[in-house]
């Protein structure tokens, strides 16, 4: 991830960026409701929303963001919430010093934000860390063509389905009506 990447990120959290609504997603919620608590891991956790909806469902979570602005909010936020969350500053594709294994992994726009062989490493990484049986809940929006920029396409679940297996698909539109989708992913076998 590029320094300029980084500093336009972190300065976004002096304001309220438009992707960190501050609202805990249904889907979110609702895997919640029907989960037993374990260890979870959100991957670009933004201000700590979803982390600290986890920790307060009884999840012992760690949220990792590479905006240090965001990372700060984020433990002003569960300070204020009353939960421990182990919030740290680094990117999704060096997790250095964290360890597995985690039932759930959160991935609310971070994975479809990554260029194509940032994804082949993020799905390395995240088979290490996930625990057999464990979900990989991730959220992105799709672009329509093979343009730079953020996105998902066809490929790229074909290429997380060579890590994981796709248990549930929801589609839909993200605020600027572009098509999206929500995935549950489990990770099988023991690798």
């Amino acid at each position: 991830m590029s320094v300029f990447k980084r500093l336009t990120f972190s300065l976004w959290y002096f304001r309220r960026p438009p992707w960190d609504h501050g609202i805990v997603p249904p889907e979110v919620e609702a895997y919640v409701s029907t989960h037993p608590a374990g260890r979870a891991l959100d991957l670009g956790c933004g201000s700590g929303t979803s982390s600290i909806a986890l920790a307060q469902a009884g999840w012992h979570v760690t949220g990792v963001d590479f905006a240090p602005r965001a990372i700060r909010l984020a433990r002003y936020k569960a300070g204020k919430a009353g939960v421990m969350v182990d919030f740290r500053t680094m990117d999704v594709l060096h997790l250095r010093g964290l360890s597995g294994p985690f039932d759930l992994a959160l991935d609310i726009g971070c994975f479809h934000s990554l260029g194509i062989t940032q994804r082949v490493d993020y799905l390395h990484r995240l088979d290490s860390l996930l625990a057999p049986g464990g979900t990989w809940m991730m959220y992105g929006f799709f672009k329509p063509d093979a343009s730079p920029g953020p996105g998902l396409q066809a490929a790229d679940i074909e290429l997380a389905e060579l890590h994981l297996r796709l248990d549930q698909r929801r589609d839909g539109l993200d605020r600027k009506t572009r098509p999206s989708a929500w995935f549950w992913f489990t990770k099988t076998g023991n690798g």
